[in-house]
């Protein structure tokens, strides 16, 4: 059987295709640019998610197809693309029969008082959480209606990546490995959680190897939320450094938006940084037996590694 990844090149899609590896499953990486990953069982196809002809040609033959896909962190871009991808992929599910599994993440349930559960309904605050909202409805809705099977797997912010994207990696553990000031979003009083990239790759290889886990909706395994004073003082611990650093506060993310698009438009997310962000996963812990990485014990990891001096 072939496991078809769309959007390879990811910091998910890559933690799944190492997964998918030490398995010996064969592996089909699809994306716009060539993969850097290779194998015996590794195969890369080129395609463009809105291109629909590219998108079946690249799926022929799945038995479970991944969607983990980034698009430029611009609401209008998600607007115009995110739609149609996902159509794209419902028609593709469909036409192969293939199972379909879509990373998400949680801007559709806005803010909270309490934790995030599958079940939490979807109020987002933002553009991006509006256009989250509606593309996995769309996808939901399709599999219920019993058209395709197909299921949500969804993560809280995350660290771990080579790619330097969560601002955990780059502004606080990046830092302290160099023994430098590092600098949190928001309020470090409040609670928090993020989801370990490797333990979003085993999620992601666990639900493709269960057909009766489709057609609802999952959380990858994460650790329970601390408060941000709590992550830094665990990460200079880790690094033996001391736990100096400052915080941004939304004023200051608008004024640097001003000469940054990325940063503008990371603006309408600021709600996650100022109130708690407790994310549950028991669901998935309980269905599959598994337990998320420690926080600890992924910092530890990534010093040994990714931050590895």
């Amino acid at each position: 059987m072939i496991h078809t990844i769309f959007g390879a090149g990811g910091p998910v899609a890559n933690a799944l295709t190492k997964q998918l590896i030490d398995h010996n499953e064969t592996i089909r990486l699809v994306s716009r640019r060539p993969s850097t990953i290779a194998g015996k069982n590794v195969t890369w196809q080129k395609a463009d998610l809105l291109n629909y002809a590219e998108v079946l040609q690249a799926a022929k033959g799945s038995g479970v197809i991944y969607l983990c896909a980034g698009l430029v962190y611009n609401a209008k871009i998600w607007q115009q693309q995110w739609p149609v991808i996902m159509q794209n992929m419902i028609n593709v599910a469909k036409e192969t029969g293939a199972r379909l599994i879509f990373f998400d993440n949680v801007y559709m349930y806005g803010q909270l008082n309490g934790p995030m559960t599958e079940t939490t309904p979807y109020n987002p605050m933002s553009k991006k959480g509006e256009v989250r909202a509606k593309i996995a409805t769309q996808l939901i809705d399709a599999a219920l209606g019993g058209n395709i099977k197909a299921s949500i797997i969804r993560g809280a912010d995350f660290y771990g990546a080579e790619s330097m994207n969560s601002f955990f990696d780059s502004m606080v553990l990046a830092k302290y490995a160099k023994a430098q000031g590092a600098q949190w979003i928001g309020k470090p009083k409040t609670l928090h959680s993020f989801s370990y990239i490797p333990d979003c790759g085993k999620a992601m290889y666990l639900l493709g190897q269960t057909p009766g886990s489709d057609n609802q909706i999952w959380h990858v395994p994460t650790a329970q939320a601390i408060t941000g004073n709590q992550f830094i003082e665990l990460a200079a611990d880790v690094f033996n450094t001391k736990a100096r650093y400052s915080t941004i506060n939304k004023l200051m993310m608008q004024l640097v938006g001003l000469f940054n698009p990325l940063v503008k438009d990371s603006v309408e997310m600021y709600y996650q940084y100022d109130h708690d962000y407790i994310f549950n996963s028991d669901k998935f812990e309980k269905y599959f037996n598994v337990k998320p990485t420690t926080y600890r014990d992924g910092i530890v990891e990534l010093s040994e590694t990714l931050f590895k001096s």
